[in-house]
């Protein structure tokens, strides 16, 4: 099911052109995941593990795959990944592992995964978005959750307004708010915080 790149698709059938689209999807899917993981679930799996498993799912199901272009395979993506989070807290959850017996997971972040949040903020709070990750972690977590999510589909997954809109079944027009508004507070919280 191979999609003709000329015509504008995404192939996705055993392309290098599928690797290429993970691989460049990596640091917002990284960045995605990590705010979606909740404090259990961070303690057991590292978000890389999630990510590698998210991407060898997709891979094994390349040959059913077929997309119109970029956004609706980010979406896909990012869909798959949401999913991921979900069944593994689950998955903690009914095991009712021993915690006493695990060891924390480290913390790592790329220097991609600064780049993302590079999209969140204007000018020179780039520069400070990079230093102190932590920081624009905790203030977007702290953001209303709608404002969150919408700021996350809109700028670490890319997806337009039109296409989480329809996902949501709102308007458009209420998905920019929630943007604006989500983007508005960060600023203001990092500008604070400085």
């Amino acid at each position: 099911m191979t999609t003709d790149p000329q015509q504008g698709g995404v192939p996705c059938s055993g392309t290098p052109a599928l690797d290429d689209l993970l691989l460049e999807s990596m640091p917002a899917l990284l960045v995605f995941l990590r705010h979606q993981t909740g404090e259990e679930l961070a303690a057991r799996e590292t978000v890389e593990d999630l990510a590698q498993s998210v991407c060898r799912e997709v891979l094994q199901d390349q040959a059913a795959l077929q997309f119109a272009d970029r956004t609706r395979f980010r979406a896909y993506l990012f869909l798959q990944a949401a999913r991921k989070v979900v069944d593994r807290a689950r998955f903690h959850r009914m095991a009712r592992r021993d915690s006493r017996r695990e060891e924390p997971l480290p913390e790592t972040r790329s220097a991609a995964e600064a780049g993302v949040y590079g999209t969140l903020v204007t000018g020179t709070q780039v520069a400070v978005a990079r230093e102190r990750m932590a920081l624009v972690e905790k203030v977007l977590q702290q953001l209303p959750e709608g404002q969150r999510e919408a700021v996350f589909l809109s700028r670490v997954a890319g997806l337009s307004y039109e296409a989480i809109a329809s996902q949501k079944g709102v308007a458009e027009s209420t998905i920019r708010a929630l943007v604006a508004r989500g983007l508005t507070r960060l600023c203001m919280e990092l500008e604070r915080r400085s």
